[in-house]
């Protein structure tokens, strides 16, 4: 079996190429791949298939967090998945329409000198606002304020004074977890920095702390703006990297970088000791 290690802006995944759409990608899989140390390693893992709908999409990204949980879209995903397409020239130009499970995305990628894709433009659409001032009760009495949004999969928003000191590890979990979000959400943690720039950590649904998140990072713009901190053009600084975010007249956009890291072929040993593993 094929695989390609990705990242973007450190949000890391392995692709699984499935030309023929006959790859079964379970659960066990997923979780043994993004195992550290005994796996190869990741935040989620993406079977690269065929469109569902050829006429209105190039690929279909079929993309598991790493708990083995289906999520609905990852934009640092979505690019690296452009990537992977336009730089074997399974698709032509410099645009590719990735199918996702809450609808297609266009993704306009820049070249360096070598032709390879370096960066991707992604349109995410509208943010659909849900509750911009919600208090959710905690445990032992606590209230965090939270603004929750949807980019295609969910959103809680904190604002926070210093993300170096915010208390992701034991509050994102609560908040993921909480009953106000009975499939679970995704958490952001934000410091306005500016008109034009805050700074961000992630929760993310099924995996825990990651490095970066194309979806987190527009909804922690949208909030930004939405509570008056941030203009409509926002810098997210992320621990991994930066990236751009554009809420412009038709949607909100974001950029960043789109890194292959390996490719490779997965021991044929190691996933019969998976089946094992399995079955036992």
């Amino acid at each position: 079996m094929r695989f390609v290690k990705s990242h973007g802006t450190g949000n890391d995944f392995v692709l699984l190429p499935d030309p023929d759409g006959r790859l079964d990608l379970d659960e066990h899989l997923v979780r043994a791949l993004c195992r550290p140390h005994l796996g190869l390693g990741a935040d989620g893992v993406i079977r690269v298939a065929p469109p569902r709908d050829p006429g209105t999409a190039d690929v279909f990204m079929d993309y598991r967090n790493a708990d083995g949980s289906v999520a609905e879209t990852c934009g640092n995903g979505v690019r690296c998945v452009a990537k992977y397409l336009l730089d074997r020239g399974l698709v032509a130009g410099d645009e590719v329409r990735v199918d996702t499970r809450s609808g297609v995305r266009l993704v306009r990628c820049t070249r360096g000198a070598d032709g390879l894709v370096q960066r991707g433009r992604l349109e995410m659409g509208e943010p659909l606002t849900l509750k911009v001032d919600l208090a959710l009760e905690l445990p032992a009495g606590a209230t965090v304020h939270v603004t929750t949004l949807s980019m295609g999969n969910p959103h809680a928003v904190v604002i926070v004074d210093d993300v170096a000191q915010a208390p992701v590890a034991t509050l994102g979990p609560v908040i993921e977890h909480h009953e106000e979000f009975p499939e679970g959400t995704n958490v952001e943690f934000v410091a306005p920095r500016g008109p034009g720039r805050i700074d961000g950590r992630v929760w993310e649904r099924g995996v825990g702390e990651t490095l970066a998140s194309s979806s987190g990072g527009s909804a922690m713009a949208a909030a930004a703006h939405l509570l008056g901190f941030t203009g409509r053009q926002v810098t997210v600084a992320l621990p991994g990297g930066e990236l751009e975010v554009d809420w412009h007249d038709e949607g909100l956009a974001i950029s960043g970088a789109a890194v292959e890291v390996a490719e490779g072929q997965l021991d044929p040993a190691w996933l019969a000791g998976l089946v094992d593993q399995v079955r036992a």
